[in-house]
């Protein structure tokens, strides 16, 4: 897979917020720069959450990589998937074949981690992608349209409850999206619920929700959320997580929805690198970003 330019020739993996920040500061340089993702669309994390709760459709919140970069002269894209990456060679590799960088940088992001209960994930979807958000929203509709049909009391309430695993701005989010939801929206257009009926959970395992922002922020966001409906239940620890709902300690909550905010770990790329990697798999760093022992390629 050659390149054309005998400029130096910089890889970018990962066309989110880092990678497409590279790839766009290297717009003027002397470089050549290739910037390869498995997904052909730019996607603004921040407002998935409106996707998973019908509030934004996905072409809002995406944008085609090869349009924001067209401008770019010496810029290209490419759909695909790295397999592997050759420190030593300075190649990685795709299914079709392998490419040659003298500099790579890895912006590959983070991917959900469910601290190894990943069984949990087939009943609580997490949100980091378009596909994630739209299994969000079809579970979350799907309820509702159950319980607008449900004569028994208890499938019904386990119909209308959902719970989001994780105090993080994500859960967070969600959580506040679908009191909403539950609240006002949905009252318009089903007839046979009562929105008092809807119970939105919000699972955190330590004392306070958005635990990286100031404590004083953390009080306010959980202050509105109990506002507008949402239990928060801080300082619990979800040991199971099944088709019936999630159990917290010896206590289970049947939910038809479960949902997964608790946590992330580093992309498997980092581990092709060949580095130093910390307990979350996160490639540990020089200050410049760059790889102990391969100068050439930065995380």
């Amino acid at each position: 897979m050659p390149t054309s330019s005998s400029a130096p020739h910089v890889v970018i993996i990962g066309g989110g917020f880092a990678g497409l920040y590279a790839a766009k500061r290297l717009g003027r340089e002397p470089v050549s720069v290739t910037l390869i993702d498995r997904r052909n669309h730019h996607l603004f994390q921040p407002l998935l959450y409106q996707v998973a709760t019908a509030a934004l459709n996905p072409s809002d919140i995406a944008a085609p990589i090869r349009s924001i970069l067209r401008k770019q002269r010496n810029t290209r894209v490419i759909l695909g998937d790295v397999t592997a990456i050759d420190t030593n060679r300075k190649v990685v590799t795709m299914p079709d074949g392998e490419l040659a960088y003298d500099f790579l940088i890895v912006a590959t992001g983070a991917t959900h981690s469910y601290f190894g209960n990943d069984q949990w994930e087939t009943f609580a979807p997490g949100l980091k992608s378009i596909e994630d958000a739209l299994e969000i929203r079809k579970r979350v509709l799907l309820a509702y349209e159950a319980a607008e049909k449900e004569t028994d009391p208890t499938k019904r309430s386990a119909l209308l409850t959902f719970v989001v695993v994780g105090g993080g701005p994500t859960g967070a989010e969600l959580a506040g999206a679908l009191a909403e939801i539950g609240r006002h929206a949905m009252e318009r257009d089903f007839r046979a619920i009562d929105p008092t009926s809807v119970r939105v959970i919000l699972v955190e395992g330590i004392d306070r929700v958005l635990s990286s922002f100031d404590p004083s922020l953390s009080r306010s966001a959980e202050a509105q959320l109990r506002e507008i409906g949402v239990e928060v239940r801080t300082n619990c620890r979800v040991t199971s997580i099944d088709a019936r709902g999630v159990t917290i300690g010896s206590e289970t909550i049947e939910a038809a929805t479960v949902l997964w905010g608790a946590g992330v770990q580093a992309s498997p790329i980092a581990k092709y690198l060949g580095a130093p990697l910390d307990k979350p798999g996160r490639v540990v760093v020089e200050s410049d970003l760059s790889v102990p022992g391969a100068e050439d390629v930065f995380v």
